[in-house]
Formats: C-alpha cells, sequence, structure tokens
C-alpha cells in the first residue's frame, strides 16, 4: 500500500519544516510508497514560502492551498479530498505526533484493520508538556463518550489517527469544520462497523508558535458532532453494517 500523510498548517513558520523533515526522514527509512501532502491553511506568515522549498527539494513532498474558510476541519476535508494513497494519516504540524507512530500504525494497518486509532492515555501511551486545563477536560469528554456510545476507546479526541482511503470514502459526508472533525471520523467509523485496532502514541506539546486549538470555541461544536453521531447510532446502525457487508 502508498501512504499519504495530511498535515494541515496554518501559520506555522515556527515548526513546520522541522516536522516534515522529521517524518520524512524516518519514514525513507522503511521501504513502502509514500507521500506527504502538506494542506496550507491560509497562512498569512511564511508557511506557504517553506512549503514551497520542501516541494522543489524532496519528490516525496507536495502541498496544496486550502480552498475553503480557514479551519482545522476544513484543512484536513481539503487533504482527504487530493491524497493519492491507498492509506492516510492525520499528523498535526507543530511536531506534536511522533514520526515513528506512523510506522507502527502502518504497519498495523497492513495487518487488515480499516483504521488505527491512537490513545496518549493507555499502557505504553505517553503526553509531555499537556496544560493540566485541558488534560482534565481531555479526560472528562473522552469519558463521557465511551460512556455514551458504549467503546472502550479513550482518546478519541486525538487527532492522530490512520485510516483506509474505502474507509474515509464510508465516512462520507463529513460535517466538521474544526478540529470537532478529530471526533467525527472514529465515532462514524465504529458505528459504521468498520474494524480497528488502537495503539498507544506519543503526544509532546509544541515548542514554537501558538496553538489553534481555542477551548471556548470547542464546546458547542463538539456536542453538536457527537450528538450527531449518536443520533446516527441510535437510527442507523443497521443500515449502516450491512452496506459495509455488501
Amino acid at each position: 500500500m502508498k501512504l499519504s500523510v495530511i498535515i494541515p498548517a496554518h501559520d506555522e513558520e515556527n515548526c513546520i519544516e522541522l516536522t516534515i523533515m522529521k517524518l520524512l526522514f524516518v519514514l525513507r527509512q522503511i521501504e513502502f510508497n509514500f507521500e506527504i501532502l502538506a494542506v496550507n491553511d491560509n497562512s498569512t506568515d511564511s508557511t506557504e514560502t517553506l512549503l514551497q522549498e520542501l516541494v522543489s527539494s524532496y519528490s516525496e513532498i507536495r502541498y496544496i492551498n486550502n480552498p475553503y474558510p480557514a479551519g482545522f476541519g476544513y484543512a484536513v476535508q481539503c487533504g482527504l479530498e487530493s491524497f493519492t494513497g491507498d492509506a492516510v494519516a492525520i499528523v498535526m504540524a507543530d511536531g506534536s505526533d511522533s514520526p515513528i507512530d506512523v510506522i507502527k500504525f502502518f504497519r498495523k494497518l497492513e495487518e487488515g484493520y480499516d483504521c488505527v486509532f491512537g490513545s496518549r492515555f493507555t499502557k505504553g501511551g505517553r503526553t509531555r508538556g499537556y496544560p493540566k486545563h485541558k488534560l482534565i477536560l481531555n479526560r472528562v469528554i473522552n469519558l463521557l463518550i465511551c460512556i455514551i456510545f458504549g467503546v472502550k476507546y479513550n482518546d478519541t479526541t486525538n487527532a492522530f489517527k490512520m485510516y483506509r482511503r474505502r474507509t474515509i470514502d464510508g465516512l462520507q459526508p463529513l460535517l466538521s469544520r474544526h478540529f470537532n472533525l478529530t471526533v467525527e471520523l472514529p465515532l462514524k467509523a465504529i458505528i459504521r462497523g468498520y474494524s480497528y485496532a488502537v495503539l498507544p502514541n506519543t503526544w509532546e506539546n509544541r515548542r514554537g508558535g501558538d496553538s489553534k486549538f481555542k477551548i471556548k470555541e470547542m464546546g458547542s461544536r463538539y456536542l453538536f458532532i457527537i450528538l450527531y453521531c449518536l443520533i446516527e447510532k441510535w437510527l442507523a446502525l443497521g443500515d449502516c453494517k450491512n452496506a459495509n457487508l455488501s
């Protein structure tokens, strides 16, 4: 299989080059086809200039401009419309995700799973520099999701996940325009009967630039997508499973 790695980037001039080069170095150590697809999300700094320089130097890297309004969900959806691989991973531009984990997840996907989800809060998972207030909120939201949906996966809000192309096709249409997309994708995959594995992953807080995640803006967006997926679980579960089996 060919792997595509989507990296949404909005005003990430302080870290985008280092993030991509670390990922490129690790992926080149393994013999499989891959591409690194950066999505310039309406950046106002030198992010696009840096991406242009990387693309001109390395054949495995390409970038596109997000034609939609700025937003994490919009940028990821733009990448999902443009990737060329048989599988796709979503990696943060700030360097918080480990390139080594990309390899581990891809090998797990090759075993036949439709998705591989990361968990920072299971045995072997780690976080470094996680702000305490965000950590508490994260654990509360994920606990509620586990209870409401009856699942054991304890890190649904984790952005680091990997999907087969056919899985992404089966999760359409996508409604989230912001970070709530990290919840919509896995919940839909679980509800619609796709197979998945959970692996521990490492997360490290950014060392440069500003976080694009704003707690006060995300509450209602997370609630909306959780309720949407819950309604689908109640009303359309049988139809989704039958569609995947056909």
